[in-house]
C-alpha cells in the first residue's frame, strides 16, 4: 500500500466505523410512558406512578423528587417494577394543585438523563 493511500484511507475508515456505530451507544434513558397519561392522581389519596423508560436504569446511582409549590424539593425513594426500565414513584396523598416529578435517571449503560413530568391534582368535576 503506498503511503498516501493509507494517509488518506486510514481517516476515511475511521470515520465510517463511527457513523456505523449503533444509537444505542448513544442512548439515554427516556420515559416512554407514565401511568399519569391514564390514572390522574386524586387529591388525598397517596399512590405510586409508574414510569417506563426505554432502557434499563440504575436506580441506586438515580435520585426523584416530588416538587410541590414555591419549588419545594421532596426526594422521593422509588423502586423498581417487574419489568426492565420500570420505575414505581410513590406519591404522598397531595392537596388539589400543580406538582412535578424531577429526575436524574443513569441508564444501565451509564448515560444521565435529567426530566421534569407535571401534573395536576385537582378534585372531581362539578359540573351537571
Amino acid at each position: 500500500m503506498k503511503p498516501r493511500f493509507r494517509a488518506f484511507a486510514a481517516p476515511v475508515l475511521g470515520a465510517l466505523l463511527v457513523l456505523a456505530l449503533p444509537h444505542a451507544a448513544q442512548a439515554h434513558a427516556v420515559v416512554t410512558e407514565s401511568s399519569l397519561q391514564t390514572q390522574p392522581v386524586k387529591p388525598g389519596h397517596a399512590t405510586t406512578v409508574l414510569l417506563q423508560f426505554n432502557a434499563g436504569v440504575e436506580l441506586s446511582l438515580s435520585r426523584v423528587f416530588l416538587v410541590s409549590k414555591g419549588d419545594v424539593y421532596q426526594p422521593i425513594e422509588a423502586r423498581m417494577g417487574k419489568k426492565p426500565g420500570e420505575v414505581l414513584v410513590p406519591l404522598p396523598a397531595l392537596a388539589e394543585g400543580e406538582y412535578a416529578i424531577k429526575y436524574k435517571i443513569f441508564a444501565a449503560d451509564g448515560h444521565l438523563t435529567e426530566s421534569v413530568i407535571r401534573f395536576s391534582v385537582q378534585g372531581a368535576s362539578k359540573s351537571r
